[in-house]
This record gives structure tokens, C-alpha cells and sequence, in this order.
């Protein structure tokens, strides 16, 4: 029991040794603040070209005074003020930042190596956040790019990977949008821009393709065969029910030599006439 109201004693004793640091932190805070207001006050209209400052429309100014951040969150578009012995502040452009993946080595599912590359557009959707909660975000972000074009590529075939571009630019960008929030990003789109095979691969897929092609073209051509032979044996059947086409149909096939210009015309002979002569 004893230990308990000690150990209690002494976390109570530390909250409160916080709380006196923090009061007396922001009493001297108030007092340089105020000398520091002074000073400017005293300096004008020099002063005042210390601390006045311009942001464009495209950009937010997060301003830290003694370390700390400001109240009413980042600063701008347009004029705003800072007390130049207290305030430091940082620039954030709002605009809508593009950069390239470089091209990494993925292995694919099925155990083929292949060479991706991507473009990503992303922007500072809260400067503040994007100022205290990491680094560098850009530099975050293009390697979490990377990372994550290696993870989800990682995980599709290579048939899936050349098929399948806008899903997994779509998957790739979700992922990158939930993971850079906590850093006031947002990524707005990815694009694959390309896929590069071996050389080796691609000759492989070409003969693989061209085989697939000469195989069509055969088909094709034993079909038309067929449909041909069809026709001529419906044709054969006509003319053989009225003699009469048959005369017309070596009168047309004359006719077609007479307009080619041909010096030489063959005469068919019925085969009936030759037989007959031949028992003779």
C-alpha cells in the first residue's frame, strides 16, 4: 500500500514538474514575442520589410514561432505578417507534382524478368502536416513509388502485367494515396508507361505469334478450299440438269479471253466426242 501512494506521488510529481516547465516555457515565450514586437515597433518602417512577406496563389506559408507551430494553420495566398527575431516559415507549393518511377527489375509470378517504369501525379493537400509529419515529402514519395511498383507487380503474370495496365495503375495508385496520407499527400494518378522484355522473350513471343498467324492462314485457306469445292460441285450439278449452260458458260469463259487480249484461245473438246472416236 505504501508503495502504491509513492508510486502515485511520483507520477503526480512528474505531471506537475511537466506542467511547470510548459508555464514557464510559455511565459518566456510571451516575453521574447513581446520584446521582439518592440524591437519592430521601434525599427519602423524598416522592420517592416522584414515582416511582411508575399506567398502566391499556388502556394501556403507554415510559419514556427520559437519552434512551435503557429495557430490558424499555414499562411497565404497573398500578404501575411511574421515577427522576424521569433518566426521562421517555409514555403509549400499546392500544385500538382509529376515525377518518373525509374525502371526497375520486377520478377513476375510466373517467373519472368521484366523492366516497368511509371510516371506518378501527386500534391500537398495539407502543407502543415506535410511539414511535420515527414522530412522530405517528395523524396518519401518517389520511394515509396518504387517500393510499391515492385510489390503489386510482383504479384500479377506476365500476361496480366501486359494486359491488364489501368487496373494496376489504379491498384498501384490506392495504395500510394492510403499510405502518403499521413504526410498531408495526395496521389492523384499513376500511369505505367512501359514494359520492357528481354530480347531473348521477345523473340520467343514473336515466333510463338507468327506461328499462331501461319496456323490461322491455313485454316482459312483449307476452309475456302472447302466452300469453293462445294460451290463448283452445286455449279456441276446445274449445268449437268440443262445443256444449254453448259454452251453459255464456254461462251462466257470466251468472252473473258477476248477482253484479256489474248492471242491464243483454247477450244475444249467434250470428252463424250473423244470416246466416241476412240471405240471407233
Amino acid at each position: 500500500m505504501h508503495n502504491r501512494v509513492a508510486s502515485s506521488y511520483s507520477e503526480m510529481s512528474k505531471e506537475d514538474i511537466e506542467e511547470n516547465r510548459e508555464v514557464e516555457r510559455g511565459f518566456f515565450d510571451t516575453i521574447l514575442v513581446f520584446l521582439s514586437c518592440i524591437l519592430i515597433f521601434c525599427t519602423m518602417p524598416f522592420s517592416l520589410l522584414l515582416s511582411i512577406k508575399i506567398v502566391q496563389e499556388y502556394e501556403r506559408a507554415v510559419i514556427f514561432r520559437l519552434g512551435r507551430l503557429t495557430g490558424g494553420g499555414a499562411k497565404g495566398p497573398g500578404l501575411f505578417f511574421i515577427i522576424p527575431c521569433t518566426d521562421n516559415y517555409i514555403k509549400i507549393d499546392m500544385r500538382t507534382i509529376s515525377f518518373d518511377v525509374p525502371p526497375q527489375e520486377i520478377l513476375s509470378k510466373d517467373s519472368v524478368t521484366v523492366a516497368v517504369d511509371a510516371v506518378v501525379y501527386y500534391r500537398i493537400q495539407n502543407p502543415t502536416i506535410s511539414v511535420t509529419n515527414v522530412e522530405d515529402s517528395q523524396r518519401s514519395t518517389k520511394l515509396l513509388s518504387q517500393t510499391t511498383l515492385r510489390n503489386i507487380l510482383g504479384t500479377k503474370n506476365l500476361s496480366e502485367i501486359l494486359s491488364e495496365r489501368d487496373a494496376i495503375s489504379h491498384g498501384m495508385q490506392t495504395s500510394l494515396d492510403e499510405a502518403t496520407d499521413p504526410w498531408g499527400v495526395k496521389v492523384e494518378r499513376v500511369e505505367i508507361k512501359d514494359v520492357r522484355l528481354p530480347i531473348q522473350l521477345q523473340r520467343a513471343m514473336a515466333a510463338e505469334a507468327e506461328a499462331a498467324r501461319e496456323a490461322r492462314a491455313k485454316v482459312i485457306a483449307a476452309e475456302g478450299e472447302h466452300n469453293a469445292s462445294r460451290a463448283l460441285k452445286e455449279a456441276s450439278m446445274v449445268i449437268s440438269e440443262s445443256p444449254v449452260a453448259l454452251q453459255l458458260r464456254y461462251l462466257q469463259t470466251l468472252g473473258t479471253i477476248a477482253a484479256e487480249k489474248n492471242s491464243t484461245i483454247i477450244f475444249p473438246i467434250p470428252i463424250d466426242i473423244v470416246s466416241s472416236f476412240a471405240k471407233k
